[in-house]
């Protein structure tokens, strides 16, 4: 399996090369990025680490044919969110880059089951210039969506807790942005609800989620932008597809029903696999959660409405 990851240089895009290393998740991989330098330099670092990691192909280019017979494409380049910037507030800025990279990829001989996985903020509206204009099947453009919220949420509970954040099941839905909602009435460890717990405090676990939530201003704040847990969340999409587990992720897709939404890119539990996004599940919600599921698209539509006018 083939992997090109474009903005290879960046943080985000190192750090997910880094991860697919470790795990040994696909067998070529390829850097993009503005810099050559840059990615040829990471590409090198990542190939001093094979003898004890896995026996992988590593290539790099400032040129987009480096992509040629991807399996997978990820688009992690972009301009960097300000920590006093929402995630929305960056369409405006990344709309016209992400436009230019998308016609960039057209021109390259991909696949026909190459899939597409969007991770550059806003990602939702940018996974829905995606759908609209990359050529990508629909099922093949995957947003990343909830899927780094979910993980820091699971990963906080499960610190508030004392337990194996890997027996942490809860989600975070809809916008990955500020009308994100949490889904509290399947929130769980292995099976046991949370209220179970020893130490639980409905007003702690919503600050719980208020602070994952901000996590990435956060990390923003503190170190200049987030880097492990997102190449994190990026790789297990990508293993998904190459192990075709038919994992259940919150991964932004086109909405077309479910939950009465429709017309909008956001995260919903979604199957992954070899397919891409293989099928969109209805869970059971609480009447609020689903009102604020449908809040988020509306958020969305308003900025999309926005968006189309500026993307043309």
């Amino acid at each position: 399996m083939k992997v090109t990851i474009v903005g290879g240089a960046g943080r985000v895009g190192s750090n997910t090369a880094f991860v697919l290393q470790t795990w040994g998740v696909a067998s070529d991989l390829a850097l993009i990025d503005l810099s050559a330098e840059g990615a040829a330099g990471e590409a090198l670092d990542l190939l001093h680490g094979a003898s004890f990691t896995a026996p992988q192909r590593w290539k790099s280019s400032n040129q987009y044919e480096v992509a040629e017979g991807s399996d997978v494409v990820v688009i992690t380049a972009g301009l960097r969110r300000k920590p006093d910037e929402t995630r929305l507030d960056l369409i405006n800025r990344n709309a016209r880059l992400f436009l230019d990279i998308l016609e960039s990829l057209r021109k390259i001989p991909l696949p026909a089951h190459c899939s597409l996985v969007v991770v550059t903020n806003p990602v939702d509206i940018l996974t829905q210039i995606a759908y609209e204009r990359s050529g990508f099947p629909p099922q093949r453009v995957i947003g990343l969506g909830t899927v780094l919220d979910t993980l820091r949420f699971r990963s906080l509970l499960a610190e508030h807790f004392q337990v194996d954040a890997r027996q942490l099941g809860a989600l975070i839905l809809g916008e990955h942005g500020d009308s994100m909602v949490p889904i509290w009435s399947t929130a769980n460890v292995n099976g046991v609800p949370l209220p179970s717990l020893p130490g639980y405090d409905q007003a702690k676990v919503q600050a719980i989620f208020e602070r994952a939530s901000r996590s990435g201003a956060e990390v923003i704040k503190l170190k200049g932008g987030a880097g492990y847990a997102v190449g994190v969340a990026i790789a297990e999409v990508i293993r998904a597809i190459e192990s075709d587990s038919k994992s259940v992720l919150p991964v932004s897709t086109m909405q077309t029903g479910l939950y009465g939404m429709k017309g909008v890119c956001l995260s919903i539990p979604t199957v992954v696999g070899r397919g891409g996004a293989e099928k969109q599940l209805e869970m059971e919600l609480w009447p609020k959660e689903l009102s604020g599921l449908r809040r988020s698209a509306d958020a969305l539509q308003e900025i999309w409405d926005k968006v189309r006018v500026s993307t043309g």
